[in-house]
């Protein structure tokens, strides 16, 4: 009964599916408005992005928006390992949240949460109402089920608890403003869209000139068992290919607009690029997760902004995301299984 107690104190609304997406959306609105009123952290937060400097970096079929942010030193910086965490009370669970922050309870299952160190003007972390560890097998269809509640304004995105995840002890998505991120633009060009393989009703394929691996799957908003389907299916090929009973890393966005499902996976290799371990002014703070590996790279040091070239970029893609042939030969293993 205590969860029930500690959502009747941060429960700002609710949303049982049956509110409508226009719903959602203005709750969340209103929610992030009321926020910044009530809790300072969030309205100091909010207020930073004023100070933050863009640059875009351009290259042959592609571009980058570097993001000058210092309010995401926290996030960036964090420590992430198995220790780490063990030695830390999980600031997602629902009696640690800071005593002002709300959040709108949605379908029971998750509390949607403004965040307050935010990379753009409408961001939040949705959080599971439970203690249960990041993963996305068993909860896919969780993740298309938010794409379409919050519609098609709005993008969901996850971060594997290897590669990512600020909290991989605790079960979470995110939602941002769809178009924030240059790759959703360019899955759009059906030019890039290669090595294409139908799974039932879905659509699965990889997208070309990006300086990283991205696998899309799609299909119709009524197919949504064969979203599914396909998903998990390309899951188990990575699993084959790479040999692992775990998670394999990756970083996710999914978008749900014009009647279809699309969901954007980038394979990882590793979380963080060799640079960002190094010390003194060799060190580069650049911590990829699905912001990053959607296009926009956030840099909370100055010296990192003003200095990263075309060429550093491209390194830092390389080197976390997974290689291309270990992608084709895991969408190959998914034709096969067919």
């Amino acid at each position: 009964m205590e969860t029930v107690r500690l959502l009747e104190q941060k429960t700002y609304a609710l949303f049982n599916g049956s509110n409508g997406t226009h719903i959602l959306s203005a709750l969340c609105r209103d929610l992030l408005d009321q926020q910044k009123k009530t809790w300072s952290d969030c309205r100091k937060g909010y207020e930073s992005l004023a100070h933050v400097k863009e640059r875009r970096i351009n290259y042959t079929g592609f571009s980058v928006s570097l993001q000058h942010n210092p309010g995401r030193i926290k996030s960036t910086v964090a420590h992430v390992d198995k220790a780490a965490i063990g030695a830390r009370p999980c600031f997602l669970c629902l009696g640690n949240l800071p005593q002002d922050q709300k959040g709108i309870l949605y379908r029971n299952k998750y509390l949607i949460l403004p965040n307050p160190m935010p990379v753009f003007d409408c961001h939040f972390t949705i959080s599971s109402i439970h203690h249960r560890p990041q993963a996305i097998a068993g909860n896919t269809a969780h993740l298309l089920r938010l794409m379409a509640d919050f519609g098609d304004s709005w993008t969901i995105l996850y971060n594997g608890p290897r590669c990512g995840a600020s909290a991989p002890d605790h079960l979470h998505f995110q939602a941002v403003l769809s178009g924030l991120m240059p790759i959703e633009k360019e899955a759009r060009d059906v030019q890039r869209h290669y090595q294409i393989v139908r799974v039932e009703g879905a659509t699965v394929y990889r997208l070309s000139r990006v300086g990283r691996e991205v696998v899309i799957l799609e299909a119709d908003e009524d197919d949504l068992g064969a979203m599914v389907a396909a998903f998990e299916g390309f899951l188990k090929a990575l699993k084959t290919i790479l040999s692992t009973d775990e998670e394999p890393m990756m970083s996710i966005a999914g978008v749900h607009e014009k009647g279809k499902w699309r969901i954007m996976v980038f394979p990882r290799a590793k979380h963080r690029p060799e640079a960002f371990f190094r010390t003194g002014g060799e060190r580069v703070v650049i911590s990829p997760a699905v912001i990053e590996m959607g296009g926009v790279l956030v840099a909370p040091l100055e010296k990192d902004f003003e200095r990263l070239t075309a060429t550093d970029v491209e390194g830092i893609y390389r080197e976390v995301s997974l290689d291309g042939k270990t992608v084709e030969r895991a969408l190959k293993t998914l034709s096969q299984s067919l």
